[in-house]
């Protein structure tokens, strides 16, 4: 044998075989996700400790220590897998801090939010307690908020969906309304529950800044505010397709939630617990209808068009645009204003009543 033999039978077996091509590619998607899903971890820690931390003077001064870390383990360990570790470490440090932050229903809040909703049941009977029918004399100024109302279920008559949007495509906010009898009309609005010198702000709502409420209102309240008062909103109204005893199950779920959050307050989230999320796989049980997971109960605008599609409005057999703008009710809301019969007028001549 001779001395090239020899060298190829000493260095073949080490030589590496290079990997296949769709193996690479793999390894690389691989890769950039991971470091994508690493990045994105570390700046929500970040942001969680800034936004989060109850302490304002340590703000700051927690939140550089925690980049500073960062910086320290990206420095030292580079692409090694014991950066990876230490980001998802740290990760998992920062949100177990945050799960230990518990709502309230003890603030200083805005006075339209001041007093959360509850209902006694006795049978058929239910008293709901601070149900709120403020007396508009402008969007911020107002009086007589609060009082009690008592209603029977067996009076129960349908459910109707208000949806609100101010201008911005894919972002809407829907009020649920039960009938009792011929007139009376109760309606529920998922909110973030404001302190004073708060507003509302989307990056706030994806941390622990707003606690969770279901304002419990008559029509000519929370309809109204926005119709009348409000600049900017445009507010159309659905019959749901639900027989009374249907609006009633759904009707005992937002009754049975605002009692559940009166004793065990819950955070507003803008993903897992808003206007929409909170309550849709409870109302999908409700209807007996259960429908799978889509973008729209998200990222709400239309989720109007949603229901249409879905069949859970009525529709007098119109096409969604027509159906869309029949039920439109600002200006009937405007010609009603201050009448007593404000939820008979804006509903006269609409789909379904």
């Amino acid at each position: 044998m001779n001395l090239e033999q020899q060298t190829n039978n000493i260095a073949g077996p080490n030589r590496s075989t290079p990997l296949p091509l769709w193996s690479r590619v793999l390894r690389t998607l691989a890769t950039i996700i991971m470091r994508v899903v690493l990045v994105l971890l570390t700046l929500w820690a970040v942001a969680a400790l800034y936004v989060d931390c109850r302490i304002p003077a340590l703000r700051i001064p927690v939140t550089l220590l925690y980049l500073l870390g960062v910086i320290t383990v990206f420095v030292k360990f580079r692409r090694t897998r014991w950066a990876a570790i230490a980001y998802v470490l740290g990760f998992c440090v920062v949100l177990a801090w945050w799960f230990t932050l518990k709502p309230s229903n003890v603030g200083n809040w805005q006075p339209n939010v001041e007093r959360i909703a509850w209902a006694e049941i006795s049978g058929d009977r239910v008293t709901i307690h601070n149900l709120r029918n403020c007396n508009y004399r402008t969007e911020t100024e107002y009086s007589d908020c609060w009082g009690d109302r008592t209603i029977d279920l067996s009076q129960i008559r349908a459910a109707d969906m208000f949806l609100t949007n101010w201008g911005i495509p894919f972002v809407s906010h829907p009020i649920m309304s039960f009938q009792f009898g011929d007139h009376e009309h109760i309606a529920f609005s998922i909110e973030a529950r404001y302190k004073v010198g708060q507003d509302y702000s989307t990056v706030l709502g994806c941390f622990r800044q707003y606690e969770l409420i279901f304002v419990t209102a008559d029509e000519r309240d929370v309809i109204r505010l926005r119709t009348n008062y409000r600049k900017g909103e445009e507010v159309s109204m659905y019959r749901f397709q639900a027989p009374p005893e249907v609006a009633r199950s759904m009707f005992l779920s937002y009754v049975n939630y605002l009692n559940a959050l009166k004793d065990h307050p819950d955070w507003y989230n803008e993903v897992t617990r808003n206007c929409t999320t909170t309550m849709d796989n409870q109302l999908g049980a409700d209807l007996r209808n259960q429908q799978p997971w889509n973008y729209q109960v998200l990222l709400n605008g239309t989720l109007d068009k949603l229901l249409y599609e879905r069949g859970r409005l009525v529709t007098g057999g119109l096409p969604f645009p027509e159906l869309k703008e029949r039920e439109h009710i600002n200006a009937a809301a405007r010609a009603a204003n201050q009448s007593p019969d404000f939820s008979a007028l804006v509903r006269a001549g609409r789909v379904g009543y």
